[in-house]
């Protein structure tokens, strides 16, 4: 995933994975390295796994390390970064829990960012940012059409309720697995697991909350972590929920009346 996307044009399977997986030069890492720090690692070394927030960003001197996901059954291969290469994915941006695991396969030396850091260098680096935002966007991207969340969806396409919550997810962009358990004849093994009724479907299997049956959107944003980067401790007059043309019609009247009021 690593050559220039001409605009208005959609990459090809090879291209796309080349941007999503780019080699940077010399040039860009010294760029990297002048607003982060080298840090030593060693094999089997865990930088980062499902569920953790504030997730520094990595790029590899040298050395090697991989990228996996927890499944029921152990662990499923999602990437692979070699030297020059780096870490992240939407997340990174959006600030919400990581999805994966990351761990070094060969020892070396890793140039670290936090997520601050990298937030910085992007605003200022139009380069760069092209090549990391085309790259997340695109990781992101592959983990939907794979299938590879941090949770399983269990439910009936007949059901309102699992149409909502994958409708929910969807919008989000916010990968899963989903299990339709009308034609998955399997799934009674993982029913049977969780000792899963009938009324209680839909049923999410969350690697940060475990099991929850036939939950609410909210109860489910919540498992995901969607709202853990608010501060409750925080009170606003008004909350403005959407970026689209009412959004910006309502947050423009409110600047009017304040701009009034002072």
């Amino acid at each position: 995933m690593s050559s220039s996307l001409s605009p208005g044009l959609i990459p090809s399977a090879l291209d796309a994975h080349t941007q999503a997986f780019p080699v940077l030069t010399a040039a860009q890492i010294d760029r990297v390295l002048r607003v982060g720090k080298v840090r030593q690692v060693h094999r089997g070394e865990i930088l980062f796994e499902p569920g953790d927030t504030n997730v520094p960003f990595f790029v590899l001197l040298s050395g090697r390390m991989e990228i996996v996901q927890r499944d029921l059954t152990g662990e499923r291969p999602i990437a692979t970064h070699g030297q020059g290469e780096f870490t992240g994915e939407m997340t990174m941006i959006s600030g919400h829990r990581c999805l994966v695991l990351g761990r070094t396969t060969e020892p070396g030396e890793f140039l670290e960012l936090t997520g601050d850091g990298l937030r910085s260098l992007i605003a200022k680096d139009a380069e760069l940012s092209e090549i990391f935002m085309r790259a997340f966007i695109l990781r992101r991207l592959e983990l939907i059409q794979r299938g590879q969340g941090n949770f399983i969806l269990m439910g009936s396409r007949y059901s309102a309720k699992t149409l909502q919550l994958r409708e929910f997810v969807s919008r989000n962009g916010h990968p899963y697995t989903y299990v339709d358990l009308d034609t998955d004849k399997t799934s009674q093994e993982l029913l049977d697991r969780f000792e899963i009724k009938l009324d209680e479907i839909p049923v999410v299997i969350c690697n940060q909350h475990g099991v929850l049956r036939n939950p609410t959107v909210q109860k489910l944003a919540d498992g995901l972590g969607f709202n853990s980067g608010i501060d409750e401790s925080q009170l606003r007059d008004l909350v403005i929920v959407g970026a689209g043309p009412s959004g910006l019609a309502a947050a423009v009247t409110q600047l009017r009346k304040d701009w009034i009021r002072c």
